[in-house]
């Protein structure tokens, strides 16, 4: 009764309120459908679960044995890790996934895959033996409150690589690669060599090359000479592997928690550490964004093997010829990709390796796959070009609401203490700790300098200072910021102190260091800082 009034009844919109909220729900109604009708799962990875969507940012670490996996994730954490044990020859022969838990212990792979709360569940496929080569170390740490971490078997070279696992290797680290945030690929000073192994666990994280940085670690160990031709020869043989005309950053350092060896290079280990342990802090700030590119790159690739499947599906006879037909197909299958990339416009990089793609689909009975429904394909296309744009206007608006949001404990709060903190003691903090101006023990050679551009009644004008400071040969924009951090007084002149301090914050540019956006107490000169403080 009444049913043309139910008809006419507009459905709420659901609201969503967070991004991983909306990816969630794009993905089961939108997404998955097309993944169950033309059997994506088969020949790509697993459906997705909300442990996927809910689960920290993962770091994987992979490197061939003894190049100091198992110590980075020690070194990080600042903590023994449950299970592990570290030696020169290959000791970790597990997957290990160090996440945070209340108490210490290890939680073994078969026990792990049936956890609906761990983003696991889909090894299950990998079989026994894998199960029994997968393990998660839980403990209390705070860097594990904000992220999880993978170790991975050290990579065998030689004569090693010829015994087999007794599971797929490369299969597994790309389903890891599918899912983490970084993976961070260890090289050792002394053992630079790609072996057959490390070659094909390299293609296996193709298409993820966005996420990959290279740490050459235990770099204390070779002279500086010896280390620019270590990392020549390691760009080298990366550039041959990764066939790609961008070049991969590399991180060059020695992350453990012993003293240096040779200790010539620590500057720029300090500067490279800095830089990495941003990348790793800035994780979960990123985590949502890495999640909306994720999901908009597997739509690409199921909008692509739709395409396929129901091409291949259109091209078979109904009643005989089945076999040969689907053999002549298979063969076929490089130019039904270039047929398909014309027709529909679809880009070249979004087709999924034709060579593995043939492999698949000899198992399959090609009168078994669907043909084409312009409903479902409109829906991923709306997706695609709107569903997803509606979720950008919540991804920024979370960054403002939690700008701080990064990893903290473990060897990050080391770098962020006191002294040791990057740039805490040069350029313009220089001198901070000390009673005397820090300009003082230069003031005659500025001074000198001053009263030979015949200042008038102690002062320079703006025009007679600005030709004395162009000839630095710094940018307008950097030394008009240096002319409002030194003209104290605000009076459009500068003074033999005020130009002093000009003269220290030029130098401390050319130097290469930063300039503060506003002047620090220690650098206001001594004149001034009464005047300052009450002005304030």
């Amino acid at each position: 009764m009444f049913s043309w009034m139910k008809k006419n009844e507009k459905k709420n919109p659901e609201v969503i309120h967070t991004v991983t909220e909306g990816l969630k729900d794009l993905y089961k109604k939108k997404l998955l459908p097309v993944e169950e009708y033309y059997r994506f799962h088969d020949f790509h990875s697993p459906a997705l679960e909300d442990a996927d969507f809910d689960n920290k940012p993962m770091v994987l670490v992979v490197g061939q044995y003894s190049t100091g996996k198992t110590t980075f994730i020690k070194y990080l954490l600042e903590q023994d890790i449950p299970g592990s044990r570290i030696g020169p020859e290959p000791t970790t022969d597990s997957f290990i996934a160090v996440m945070h838990g209340e108490t210490e212990g290890i939680t073994p792979g078969n026990a792990l895959i049936v956890d609906p709360k761990k983003p696991f569940r889909k090894l299950n496929p990998f079989g026994n033996t894998f199960l029994n080569r997968f393990m998660c170390a839980h403990l209390p740490n705070q860097v594990l409150e904000s992220i999880s971490l993978i170790d991975t078997p050290g990579i065998l070279s030689g004569a090693k690589q010829r015994v087999s696992r007794g599971y797929d290797f490369p299969a597994v680290l790309q389903w890891f690669a599918e899912r983490v945030d970084l993976i961070i690929l260890l090289f050792d000073a002394h053992k630079l060599e790609i072996s057959d192994e490390f070659s094909e666990a390299i293609r296996a994280l193709k298409g993820n090359e966005d996420k990959i940085r290279v740490v050459l670690n235990k770099a204390d160990m070779v002279e500086t000479q010896q280390l620019m031709r270590v990392y020549g020869a390691l760009m080298w043989s990366l550039g041959k592997v990764f066939n790609t005309p961008e070049v991969l950053r590399v991180y060059i350092g020695s992350f453990w928690s012993e003293p240096l060896l040779i200790s010539d290079n620590r500057r720029l280990f300090e500067l490279e550490e800095q830089d990495l342990f941003t990348d790793i802090q800035n994780l979960p700030r990123n985590s949502a964004l890495r999640k909306l590119n994720d999901l908009v790159k597997r739509a690409r690739l199921v909008r692509v093997h739709a395409h396929i499947i129901s091409h291949l599906k259109k091209d078979m006879p109904s009643v005989f010829g089945k076999e040969n037909k689907k053999k002549q197909l298979i063969s076929k299958l490089p130019v039904i990709f270039a047929k398909i990339q014309l027709e529909h416009h679809i880009s070249p990089g979004d087709f999924p390796d034709c060579q593995k793609m043939q492999e698949l689909l000899m198992v399959h009975d090609f009168t078994k796959f669907h043909g084409l429904k312009p409903r479902m394909m409109d829906a991923l296309d709306e997706m695609l070009t709107s569903d997803i744009a509606k979720l950008m206007p919540l991804l920024r608006q979370e960054e403002i609401e939690i700008p701080e949001q990064m990893v903290q404990g473990g060897a990050f709060d080391g770098t962020r203490n006191g002294p040791f903190v990057e740039g805490a003691t040069e350029g313009a903090y220089e001198g901070m700790d000390d009673e005397e101006w820090v300009v003082t023990k230069d003031k005659p050679k500025y001074d000198e300098i001053f009263y030979n551009l015949s200042p008038m009644d102690g002062k320079l004008s703006g025009t007679k200072a600005k030709n004395w400071m162009v000839t630095t040969k710094l940018p307008n924009s950097v030394l008009g910021k240096i002319w409002k951090l030194s003209d104290v007084d605000r009076d459009g002149m500068l003074d033999d102190e005020e130009f002093a301090l000009a003269s220290h914050l030029i130098e401390v540019k050319l130097e290469g260091h930063g300039l503060p956006s506003d002047l620090p107490r220690h650098l206001v000169p001594p004149s001034k800082r009464r005047q300052k403080g009450s002005a304030e």
